[in-house]
């Protein structure tokens, strides 16, 4: 279909063209940059507006995971994969407390959105659904690593335990990779949610319980077979145990395979997502 051209004039002006496209042409044919940006740093205010609630709590709850198992444990030092217990849950206490972050960024967006009555700032604005859904997991990460810094920093400070990497870039992978899957599963919940029950029934019957039992407190190698399988088909499993390689330099599964499953399970996910928010779902009349 061609371009329509209309001529506007006026008795003291030259004439202005005026360029109408024809309905689902796209104006921005290549990404959006700035509507891309704008999105997330919207989303990244956001959660720093009130950065007491949404870092700095989760932080000081996590570290309270550690505070409790050390002092309890006395003078008991038990080892657990070659090195203390406290070095040995530290790593998983920070991306646990990473990736249930990154949920509760991305599983908030779109449904305050509908509640409110403000999820047409999502859908109108010139962004594709792809650039729409990078934009909240992104900003969703972010607060993940902003939390787990902090986190790792309380952990430096805390007396008997040592937090110093092995392996940097596992920690990096992993933390992005864990992040992001939890970022992408809350952007669904986002999307399927009605109201905010919806959203937390999801983190109390899902995430929470995957999470804490996916081998942050022990050493999956220590269960019976049975449950070896079921911590093994649990993707959050091989984010805290190749989080934790890049801390002790072991693990108890291999690394390269947990490396490549969650990047595959990311992938999957993003393109359900994108689906998703192609389709309207949930989100358009």
């Amino acid at each position: 279909m061609s371009i329509h051209q209309k001529t506007a004039q006026g008795p003291d002006r030259d004439s202005t063209p005026i360029v109408q496209l024809p309905d689902g042409v796209r104006m921005i044919r290549h990404v959006n940059w700035i509507g891309l940006k704008t999105l997330y740093m919207k989303e990244v205010r956001r959660f720093f507006k009130v950065q007491l609630q949404t870092i700095w709590a989760p932080a000081i709850t996590t570290l309270l995971y550690l505070i409790i198992f050390t002092v309890a444990l006395g003078t008991v030092k038990p080892t657990v994969l070659g090195v203390s217990f406290a070095d040995f849950i530290a790593p998983g206490l920070i991306i646990m407390g990473m990736m249930q972050n990154a949920f509760a960024n991305s599983s908030f967006s779109l449904l305050v959105g509908k509640i409110q009555g403000t999820i047409v700032d999502y859908l109108m604005p010139p962004l594709s659904n792809a650039e729409v859904l990078a934009a909240l997991t992104a900003a969703a990460v972010t607060r993940a690593f902003l939390v787990g810094g902090t986190i790792w920093l309380a952990m430096a400070l805390w007396p008997g335990v040592n937090v110093t990497p092995a392996h940097f870039w596992a920690v990096l992978w992993f933390g992005l990779m864990g992040s992001t899957l939890l970022a992408l599963i809350g952007v669904m919940t986002s999307i399927w949610a009605e109201k905010f029950d919806h959203a937390a029934a999801i983190t109390n019957f899902v995430v929470a319980p995957a999470a804490l039992l996916s081998g942050t407190f022990y050493s999956v190698d220590k269960l019976a077979p049975t449950f070896q399988a079921i911590s093994h088909a649990n993707p959050f499993f091989y984010a805290i145990s190749g989080f934790r390689y890049g801390f002790i330099g072991s693990a108890d599964s291999p690394v390269e395979f947990g490396a490549l499953l969650l990047l595959g399970i990311n992938l999957v996910l993003a393109i359900l997502c994108y689906l998703l928010l192609r389709s309207g779902w949930k989100l358009r009349a």
